[in-house]
């Protein structure tokens, strides 16, 4: 598995450095609760034939905060640290330009050619994908944009 992460992560930088300091929002409008509520579940969800994010995350790149012993979740201050971190491979406003809802996302469904991970959606119009890409777009919980 690691030698899987270090191509994972230099394939993110890629991404994120082909796009330019010019195409990067001076204020990303990201909604903190509704990543805390809606997203970080996600990362926890069980899937049939996959692993959950979280199993490979807590030790991969981009990480996920690790669950303590017994946790079923992420405390307020770990939740922050997600949130700084994901925040950073989602291009607001464009979920189809965003690591995070491309490289798990099936290659014919408009993703990327590679998750270390497998492709976990099918479809964009998969709920979970429609939950990330509602996040990026800048959904609150209030469900307001």
């Amino acid at each position: 598995m690691t030698a899987l992460k270090t191509p994972a992560i230099a394939l993110a930088i890629a991404m994120m450095l082909a796009q330019g300091p010019g195409s990067w929002p001076a204020a990303p409008s990201l909604d903190y609760s509704f990543f805390k509520e809606r997203v970080q579940p996600i990362f926890l969800q069980k899937r049939p034939g996959h692993a959950r994010c979280v199993s490979c995350h807590q030790h991969g790149s981009p990480p996920l905060q690790p669950l303590a012993p017994g946790a079923s979740g992420w405390n307020e201050e770990q939740s922050r640290k997600n949130f700084d971190m994901w925040k950073l491979f989602v291009v607001p406003e464009n979920p189809l330009k965003s690591p995070l809802l491309v490289h798990p996302l099936a290659e014919a469904a408009g993703g990327d050619r590679f998750h270390a991970g497998g492709k976990h959606w099918n479809s964009q119009n998969d709920p979970e994908w429609q939950t990330l890409a509602a996040w990026v777009r800048g959904q609150t919980l209030g469900g307001s944009k």
